[in-house]
């Protein structure tokens, strides 16, 4: 009887030191689908594809109460390809999504350091893009959130708690060039509101190009505004966007921030001072079906005035809580030597129209 007790007591100290220790979640997306491409100067091309609504991934995160209201907190993401197993990067960087650490407080907020998303490319996501950054009809192929735009490495975030419905966030990307504190850094932030069916907010972002050798490469600065409102039979939504400075607009999927050799077959170089308008929608239209669209305009204020327009519509079907399907279309008009693609979540795309039919799985 004595030792059946000490056995009792001995198994209930391990289980309480177990809970206390990190609580570890394996979470991922697999999303796969066949995606048409037209218009591009090497003809059209048909493909099975990989995230073309969300990106797939597979993922780690992580908490520790530490009491008193504190956790510490990790996450490490990275992407991959469902369409062949490979990685979805080209630089083999194995956590390339997301790969942090910090602390989080239910009273002062979290202050996380490592790879993470920028408070510009967040508020479009998930306040002013009826696409979510998703499907062809994604945001991402004429707004600034390419390359640099959408995360940072070696980045500060602090983010607060939710005040009355305000939230908020700031981050600061350290440049890392020696002798040059602030060649290549990289600072934002956000400020949100929500409350019922609204929800606003406005977004910063500044990335200095210098680096230890070039002095002049300048500095880029995009401000966002961006809201939704939701009236139940369609939720609108609207952004806007103001680019001005070198690095300002990314091309999305260029190998080079400043210029690439589009799929349309000639040089076509970023704006240095545009803007970027949507207006878009979302519309339940059965208890697991939603349609969304958009229109987006681009707006050059150079003098070359390369601006295009983007028309999108879409209908995604939840099979369950976990599996959705999709159907999407997005046609892009390029004008005065712009070239524009009509890419996904995953991809630039190679043409100026798209197609995707897909499935999506959450783990």
């Amino acid at each position: 009887m004595k030792k059946s007790l000490i056995a009792i007591a001995v198994l209930a100290a391990t289980s309480s030191a177990a809970f206390a220790q990190s609580n570890v979640t394996i979470y991922g997306i697999l999303d796969a689908g066949i995606t048409a491409e037209r218009g591009g100067a090497q003809g059209n091309v048909t493909k099975v594809t990989s995230g073309a609504a969300s990106a797939s991934r597979i993922g780690f995160k992580g908490t520790e109460d530490l009491g008193g209201g504190l956790s510490a907190i990790f996450k490490l993401e990275t992407g991959v390809k469902v369409d062949d197993g490979t990685l979805d990067n080209t630089t083999s960087t194995l956590f390339n999504r997301e790969a942090y650490v910090g602390l989080s407080s239910k009273t002062a907020g979290s202050l996380t350091l490592g790879r993470q998303y920028t408070p510009y490319y967040e508020t479009l996501r998930d306040v002013g893009d009826p696409f979510a950054m998703g499907y062809a009809g994604t945001a991402k192929n004429l707004f600034p959130v390419a390359s640099y735009m959408t995360r940072n490495s070696n980045a500060v975030v602090y983010k607060t708690p939710n005040l009355n419905g305000f939230t908020g966030a700031v981050s600061y990307s350290l440049g890392e060039q020696q002798g040059d504190a602030s060649a290549a850094r990289q600072v934002g932030g956000s400020l949100g509101y929500a409350n019922g069916p609204l929800n606003v907010a406005v977004a910063y972002n500044m990335k200095n190009n210098d680096t230890t050798v070039l002095k002049t490469a300048g500095v880029g600065h995009n401000s966002l505004v961006a809201a939704n409102y939701d009236f139940k039979v369609v939720k609108v939504f609207a952004a806007f966007s103001k680019d001005k400075g070198q690095g300002s607009a990314p091309i999305n999927g260029a190998a080079s921030a400043t210029a690439t050799t589009n799929a349309f077959g000639y040089t076509f170089a970023q704006s240095a001072d545009s803007q970027d308008a949507l207006i878009g929608l979302t519309a339940p239209v059965s208890e697991a079906g939603t349609v969304m669209a958009s229109y987006i305009r681009k707006n050059d204020k150079e003098s070359f005035n390369r601006d295009a327009d983007q028309w999108a519509i879409g209908y995604n079907y939840a099979l369950s809580k976990r599996t959705s399907t999709y159907v999407a279309y997005a046609k892009i008009k390029n004008k005065n030597g712009a070239g524009y693609t009509v890419g996904n979540n995953t991809e630039a795309g190679t043409g100026d129209k798209a197609f995707n039919l897909g499935l999506k799985h959450s783990f």
